[in-house]
């Protein structure tokens, strides 16, 4: 006899795997961690219409995360994740990243989610959390402000709590030009004629 799940029970089981972690591949943690990204700052997006690129992972400021989101056309959304906190005071203050002119005014509208900031052709949108921040942004008419402020909303972390260690880094690469023996430079003797 089959068993079928009620709307409610399937409604239930969506929106409580909703705050869930989100999975990255092994390798591109390594990378995160090793580059020394903490743990706790490693977030990831539902972004619809862009996928993670996870070569572009890395780490920004002393400990912070980052990584960009591509579209199929090839547009690009950044998200970064550091320590600090964000107010009204630093919104205007704060110059948006890859502003043209970097000079261009910004202008701030704080609501629910926090701080939807735009400028110079960009608009992004920062939230707080805890001893750290979120920020998500791209190019205006490219991602939606509506859009931004859903994915920062749904923020969350992709790493369990932070105990699992990083690979270690590859060991070297065996080079067939060294000798030996000696002092383990190149042979790079002239023969004749050179």
């Amino acid at each position: 006899m089959k068993r079928r799940l009620s709307p409610l029970v399937l409604i239930g089981m969506l929106v409580s795997a909703c705050g869930s972690e989100a999975s990255l591949s092994q390798s591109a943690l390594d990378q995160a961690r090793v580059q020394g990204v903490a743990p706790d700052l490693i977030y990831v997006v539902d972004l619809p219409g862009y996928k993670l690129a996870e070569q572009s992972i890395g780490g920004v400021g002393e400990e912070g995360f980052g990584a960009f989101y591509v579209s199929p056309e090839g547009r690009q959304v950044e998200l970064r994740i550091d320590r600090g906190t964000f107010s009204d005071a630093l919104c205007a203050d704060t110059p948006i990243t890859d502003a043209d002119p970097p000079t261009a005014p910004v202008r701030c509208e704080r609501d629910e989610v926090g701080w939807y900031r735009w400028g110079g052709g960009r608009h992004e949108y920062t939230a707080v959390r805890a001893d750290h921040f979120i920020r998500l942004k791209g190019r205006v008419g490219e991602v939606d402000r509506a859009a931004l402020k859903a994915a920062v909303s749904g923020a969350r972390h992709a790493t369990g709590d932070g105990s699992a260690t990083p690979t270690p880094p590859p060991g070297p690469v065996e080079r067939g030009d060294l000798p030996t023996s000696g002092d383990g430079a190149p042979n790079n003797e002239v023969g004749p004629g050179g």
